[in-house]
């Protein structure tokens, strides 16, 4: 069974590095090692990647697309079901719209191209850790229309129809934030409240609509009209 690893506010992040160059993967792992965050385990590949992430539990998973043996956005997809509470950001050298819809759709809260400096990727890190979805400049935008995409198709039941869970009003109002595509520390800004505070509520209405991830959220919240209100 996955063992499931919240990060604490006061804990040290725990992140594991997976890329298929060595060099590369060592790199990254000695700049976040050095930034602060414990580096728990790195990877090569991806069913190696799977087996790792599963015994080590990171709190943030850093990955790359193209990994022999599986892709990334299937590792990324098979770690997110079994274990919501991880974060994964990408880190590739593809700038594709496809691959970065691809792997939002597999759960990554986060997508930053391989020429960002490392204080770009610090920041990435830290900023996935808490929630806070993290794009490479140019690529938000490209996400959150996908999200509005998504609203066309079938969608989890409405929350008026028999059965829906109840949101809280407060759930409700930071929900109808997400949709519109504020990050949580925005969200915290608006409604004075704390970050964690964000953080709680959107973990409690995940649950309550048994749903995995933030783009099942948005997809959820633009379905439901919320973030037109």
């Amino acid at each position: 069974m996955t063992q499931q690893h919240t990060p604490r506010a006061d804990a040290t992040v725990r992140v594991m590095v997976v890329d298929d160059h060595p060099m590369w993967r060592d790199a990254v792992a000695r700049d976040l090692a050095a930034a602060g965050f414990e580096v728990v385990a790195t990877a090569g590949d991806g069913p190696q990647a799977v087996r790792r992430a599963r015994a080590a539990a990171p709190d943030v998973l850093v990955l790359d697309l193209n990994l022999p043996g599986m892709p990334g956005a299937q590792v990324c997809k098979e770690l997110v079901a079994a274990n919501p509470a991880l974060r994964v950001l990408v880190l590739s050298a593809s700038g594709e719209h496809a691959d970065v819809l691809e792997a939002v759709k597999s759960g990554a809260l986060g997508y930053l191209l391989k020429s960002a400096s490392t204080e770009e990727l610090i920041d990435a890190v830290r900023r996935t850790a808490v929630g806070d979805p993290v794009f490479t400049p140019g690529l938000a935008g490209l996400v959150l229309g996908e999200y509005r995409r998504l609203a066309r198709d079938p969608a989890p039941a409405a929350a008026d129809e028999p059965n829906a869970p109840r949101l809280t009003e407060r759930e409700t109002e930071v929900l109808r934030l997400v949709a519109k595509g504020l990050s949580y520390k925005q969200i915290a800004e608006r409604l004075v409240i704390s970050h964690r505070t964000v953080q709680n509520h959107v973990q409690n209405t995940l649950g309550k609509l048994q749903l995995h991830n933030r783009v099942e959220l948005v997809r959820y919240a633009i379905e439901a009209g919320l973030d037109d209100a």
